[in-house]
């Protein structure tokens, strides 16, 4: 069963010095749940495994068959270490409970900029979480992507009330196993629900919803490839006792 509520990670704080982000595919709703459960079982019967990893967190897809890992560790090194003498142990006890897994890799990211719409009191609980990987062709358009975004966001006259964050990361080099496409983009935002997302994307389509000079350069902007959306419900986070 899942274990405690727990809160979600603070993305902004400012210790963290790898996000590592990485996706399992497991085929079905039941597989998902074995998963989600054997990954609580293999992380709460063991001690922390370093002071340098700050958080695990486990989201599972609203597509009933993948599965997110976002880890905050201070730095990529620490990472390589635990791999050298501790993930395996997890990653066998997983298989164990649920053979066949895959693993679709692992990149690292850094966060570049946010944007956040909560105010002390605020009652909105994320029901989703949107990640959405965004490919550019070269790597300097994406801050530009990004700062115009925000931008759109601030300056909006008719908001969403249904967006409560936005997180916004930049792939970056990593080393042995870490994916390093310099063009990528990542968004991690907090929504109050799926449905509540995918209204806000269908009101954005071309001669729909807010039509700002903001949001016109941004359908437009040039050097964007595309993006991949997959949604996740937040299960649980890891962290040191």
């Amino acid at each position: 069963m899942p274990g405690a509520p727990t809160p979600l990670p603070d993305l902004a704080r400012p210790d963290v010095g790898a996000a590592l982000f990485s996706t399992w595919s497991v085929g079905t709703p039941e597989r998902q749940r074995a998963t989600a459960d054997a990954v609580a079982a293999a992380w709460d019967s063991r001690p922390w495994p370093s002071p340098e990893l700050l958080s695990q967190n486990l989201y599972v897809g609203t597509d009933g068959d993948t599965l997110m890992h976002h880890a905050q560790w201070t730095s990529e090194e620490a990472y390589h270490a635990f791999v050298r003498t501790q993930r395996q142990e997890r990653v066998d006890q997983i298989d164990a409970a649920v053979p066949g897994i895959k693993r679709n890799g692992i990149a690292r990211y850094q966060r570049y900029r946010g944007f956040d719409t909560r105010t002390d009191g605020d009652p909105r609980v994320p029901g989703c979480v949107a990640v959405i990987e965004l490919d550019f062709d070269g790597p300097d358009l994406r801050q530009k992507w990004i700062d115009l975004v925000i931008e759109a966001l601030e300056t909006d006259p008719d908001p969403s009330p249904d967006l409560i964050s936005a997180d916004f990361h930049l792939i970056v080099d990593g080393a042995r196993h870490l994916a390093s496409d310099r063009t990528r983009a990542l968004n991690y935002a907090q929504w109050t629900s799926e449905e509540a997302y995918d209204a806000a994307i269908a009101s954005s389509a071309p001669g729909v919803g807010s039509v700002t000079p903001q949001w016109e350069r941004i359908r437009h902007f040039p050097g964007f490839r595309g993006s991949t959306i997959k949604r996740y419900r937040f299960e649980r986070s890891f962290v040191r006792p």
